[in-house]
C-alpha cells in the first residue's frame, strides 16, 4: 500500500509530503491518521527543529474527495458529523504541533487544502500557485476552519466575497493580503521552505515553541490575556538554559550554540 505521507530529513528539518498525486493529493482517511502521527513523531525527535509540509508531484492539496463526500449524503447527520472529526483532528495536529510547521505550496490548494496550508505557522508559495475556496460551486459550505483562518487577515466583506464566488486567489494576492510569507519561483517552494525552516531550526527549540504559542493566541486574545501569557513564558524562558546560552553568547560576541542544549526530549509550553 502506498504511504499517505512520505518523509525525508534535511539536517534539522523534517519534510512531510502528502502523497495522493493521482487525485492532486486529495485528503483520504489514511491521511487523517498518517499526518498527525508523522507530526507527533517529528515533534518528539529532539534533533528536528522545524517541519515542512507539502504535496507530491507539484500540487499541494485539492481538499476533500467529492466522490467520498457524495457518499455521505446517505448517512445520518450524526454520522456525517463524526466523519468531519478526522479533518478537525488533522487541522488541530498541525496547529498544536510544538515545532514550527511551514507549508510549501506548489500548483494550488483547494477546499480543505487551504485549511491545511493556513493551519501551518508559515507559508511559502510558488508565484503561479492558487488558492480556492469553491465549496459554493458544488452546493457545500466551508469546513476545516478555513473561514476562521481567513478571518485573521481578511475583512468580513472580502471573506464573504471569496466564499460566495469561489473565485481562485493567486499566491501573489495572498502574499499581498499577508497570508504568504515567501513567494518562490515555480518549483522552488519546497527548497525555499526548507531553507526558512533550517534557519528557524537552528534557534532555541523551547523558546521557539513558546513563541509559536504566543503567536497562535495573539489574534484572538485580549491585551490583558496576552500580557499574562507573555509574562508566564518570559518567566520560564529566563530560567531556561537557552537564555543563559543566548545572553552569554551576546556578551561574548559569538554565535549562540542552541543545538548543543537539545536533550532527549523537547519540552513545550
Amino acid at each position: 500500500m502506498t504511504s499517505a505521507v512520505l518523509t525525508s530529513r534535511h539536517d534539522a528539518v523534517q519534510v512531510l509530503v502528502m502523497n495522493n498525486p493521482a487525485a492532486r493529493n486529495a485528503i483520504t482517511a489514511e491521511l487523517y491518521a498518517s499526518l498527525p502521527a508523522a507530526l507527533a513523531e517529528a515533534e518528539a525527535d529532539p534533533q528536528i527543529g522545524a517541519i515542512v509540509l507539502t504535496g507530491a508531484e507539484g500540487f499541494f492539496c485539492s481538499g476533500g474527495d467529492l466522490r467520498v463526500l457524495g457518499e455521505r449524503r446517505d448517512m445520518a447527520p450524526v454520522q456525517r458529523r463524526e466523519r468531519l472529526e478526522g479533518l478537525h483532528d488533522l487541522i488541530r495536529a498541525i496547529r498544536d504541533c510544538g515545532k514550527p510547521v511551514i507549508a510549501a505550496v506548489e500548483g494550488g490548494a483547494a477546499g480543505a487544502g487551504v485549511s491545511i496550508a493556513l493551519a501551518c505557522d508559515m507559508l511559502v508559495a510558488a508565484r503561479n500557485a492558487f488558492f480556492s475556496i469553491a465549496y459554493v460551486k458544488v452546493g457545500l459550505t466551508p469546513d476545516g476552519g478555513v473561514t476562521a483562518f481567513l478571518s485573521e487577515f481578511l475583512s468580513r466583506q472580502l471573506l464573504t466575497e471569496l466564499c460566495l464566488t469561489g473565485d481562485r486567489i493567486t499566491a501573489e494576492r495572498m502574499a499581498a493580503l499577508g497570508a504568504v510569507n515567501r513567494l518562490s519561483d515555480p518549483g522552488s517552494a519546497q527548497p525555499d521552505a526548507i531553507a526558512l525552516a533550517a534557519r528557524i531550526a537552528d534557534g532555541p527549540s523551547r523558546a521557539t515553541a513558546r513563541i509559536k504559542t504566543l503567536c497562535r493566541h495573539a489574534h484572538r486574545a485580549t491585551l490583558d490575556a496576552q500580557l499574562a501569557l507573555e509574562a508566564g513564558h518570559m518567566v520560564d524562558a529566563l530560567g531556561d538554559d537557552e537564555s543563559s546560552e543566548g545572553i552569554g553568547a551576546f556578551f561574548a560576541k559569538r554565535p549562540p550554540h542552541f543545538a548543543a542544549l537539545r536533550r532527549g526530549s523537547d519540552r513545550t509550553t
